[in-house]
């Protein structure tokens, strides 16, 4: 035990340790590893020199022997966070710009905000590897939550539409042991249903209802665009919704066409560059056509770039019309991100309620909506703070 929690030491501590002890092998090549990229550069290092600093030169070969060894000696989750960090300490970012250094890396969700935000710069050479990375994470996250959002809509039903012969799972029980309380036998101490209620469903060949996801491109919201591209073509599958998506920073595109395949679709945005939300909104609200039976989902940080008045004078006309107006400050697993408090706070009083949502909570959250159910109540039921 106690040498154990030396050898831990020593890895933490790198070249500052001194004599504190030995390292087999492989604990060398972590360290090396971690002391490549966390201090004390030398010729092991993933950018080949003393200093951290941008720009590769001639060090693929090292660079590339590093990536090796970080996703041999290290967990899948760890080498994700590692990999980020090269990145962003070391500027590596012409890693993604070469198909073998490209192939050696584990896709994340961040590495595929990061392929979007480069698309533009991405040599010929390169774009088929890179565009097999995305599909790869968009394919994880589909197999994690496509199943889960489309139940969650195929069981939002409708329930402005009564009937006495609804399906067991769409029996509202409340309703039918109100309606049955005169057939209550006391000797059995129970109640004898002989009037079912529940709710019909409408037919899936007509949409239930529109759903209209306007995502915040800006650069900050990366991850949110990769969550939103995936989770909007799961539900332009679907009949019984009609899925509109639209991406904006200070313009708008409209990129409903393109929802048939999220890798199209997200080297379609432009990551980065400044944010418009009053726009994004006034466009969203020319796509509305039956006010009761839309759900509008703004995802955003709502550092608004336009007129913020504009902006709370739009989302209360959406919600006196009808429509149920959600504020996503963020659609990520990496939690809350910075926002405009203020602004949250006033969307949230206007009806629209404002607070983050991770993907894995999101089909929930929909479904709440579509429901046309309280979604303030909701988040604050999952813990989720609303608008402050």
């Amino acid at each position: 035990m106690a040498a154990e929690r030396q050898r831990r030491w020593r890895l933490l501590l790198g070249g500052a340790a001194g004599d504190l002890g030995a390292l087999s092998a492989d604990d060398q090549r972590r360290d090396s590893a971690l002391t490549g990229l966390y201090g004390g550069a030398g010729e092991d290092s993933p950018s080949g020199g003393g200093k951290r600093s941008a720009g590769l030169g001639g060090s693929s070969p090292v660079l590339h022997r590093w990536l090796g060894d970080v996703r041999t000696y290290f967990p899948s989750s760890v080498v994700q966070v590692m990999q980020r960090d090269a990145v962003e300490r070391l500027g590596l970012r012409q890693l993604l710009l070469e198909p073998e250094l490209l192939s050696s890396v584990e896709p994340d969700v961040s590495l595929v905000g990061t392929l979007v935000s480069l698309s533009r710069a991405i040599p010929e050479r390169t774009r088929e590897t890179a565009r097999a990375v995305v599909r790869k994470v968009v394919e994880d996250i589909e197999r994690k939550l496509a199943d889960r959002l489309l139940a969650a809509v195929h069981g939002a039903i409708d329930r402005s539409r009564r009937t006495s012969r609804p399906r067991l799972s769409d029996v509202d029980w409340n309703r039918t042991i109100r309606k049955n309380l005169r057939h209550y036998q006391p000797d059995q101490r129970t109640v004898v249903v002989q009037d079912l209620v529940g709710n019909s469903r409408r037919s899936r060949q007509a949409s239930l209802r529109d759903v209209i996801l306007l995502v915040d491109q800006s650069g900050s919201m990366a991850e949110s665009v990769v969550y939103s591209a995936v989770l909007g073509a799961s539900l332009a599958s679907l009949k019984a919704v009609d899925t509109k998506l639209v991406v904006f920073d200070t313009e708008v595109v409209d990129l409903t066409e393109q929802l048939k395949d999220p890798v199209d679709l997200l080297f379609s945005t432009q990551l980065g560059g400044g944010t418009d939300i009053n726009r994004a909104v006034a466009y969203g609200q020319s796509l509305v056509r039956r006010p009761t039976d839309t759900v509008m989902v703004l995802i955003s940080d709502l550092y608004e770039g336009g007129v913020a008045r504009e902006l709370q004078r739009r989302v209360r006309e959406l919600v006196q019309s009808g429509v149920t107006v959600v504020v996503l400050l963020a659609l990520s697993d990496s939690g809350t991100p910075a926002y405009d408090h203020e602004l949250a706070a006033h969307l949230s009083d206007l009806g629209a309620p404002a607070f983050a949502c991770t993907p894995d909570r999101f089909p929930d959250l929909l479904a709440t909506a579509l429901r046309r159910e309280d979604v303030a109540a909701w988040a604050e039921q999952s813990g989720i703070p609303v608008g402050r």
